[in-house]
């Protein structure tokens, strides 16, 4: 079951509503998918992830200073491989997700686009939106999850490991 860790910061209620929507998607989909407050946010989770959403209120067109210092933090979790995806509410201009999914790819996530912004209070619509990240998500791990498992039944390269180990031990 994917695990999926919805990280927040919301000044106003807003980029909270969207993490909570966003859980009830991925949760739809089977996965363990869980919103926390970035105050709330244990190294633990991040590591044990497999996929990290994070969310920001945009303010003075960027993201809060204290989830900037949050991504930061996060080179400690190694999170490189990990499905990620970048959210917020926004008032005026909406940098904020955009500037953590770049800081996303930079610590080597699997970031899905378009990140999503919304203005002001999230409609119904908004938080359908919402939830079909979290549904996009649960999918984006389960496919990365499935391609070792190709791969690895009867490739080529998995058959000359094989073969060198043979050759080898017959003195070749």
């Amino acid at each position: 079951m994917p695990k999926v860790v919805v990280v927040y910061l919301s000044t106003s209620g807003n980029t909270k509503a969207m993490a909570d929507a966003i859980v009830d998607g991925a949760n739809s989909r089977n996965a363990n998918a869980k919103a926390v407050n970035f105050h709330e946010a244990k190294i633990e989770d991040i590591i044990a992830a497999d996929a990290i959403a994070i969310g920001s209120s945009t303010f003075h067109y960027k993201m809060l200073p204290p989830m900037e210092k949050f991504i930061e933090d996060l080179k400690k979790a190694n999170v490189a491989g990990k499905v990620g995806a970048a959210f917020g509410s926004y008032g005026w201009s909406g940098e904020a997700p955009i500037m953590i999914a770049e800081k996303m790819r930079e610590l080597g996530m699997n970031v899905i686009d378009p990140v999503l912004r919304i203005q002001y209070q999230p409609t119904e619509k908004d938080l359908d939106e919402c939830k079909r990240l979290g549904k996009d998500i649960v999918s984006k791990v389960k496919k990365i999850a499935e391609k070792p498992t190709r791969a690895g039944s009867g490739s080529k390269l998995e058959d000359v490991s094989v073969r060198e180990v043979k050759m080898g031990e017959s003195g070749h």
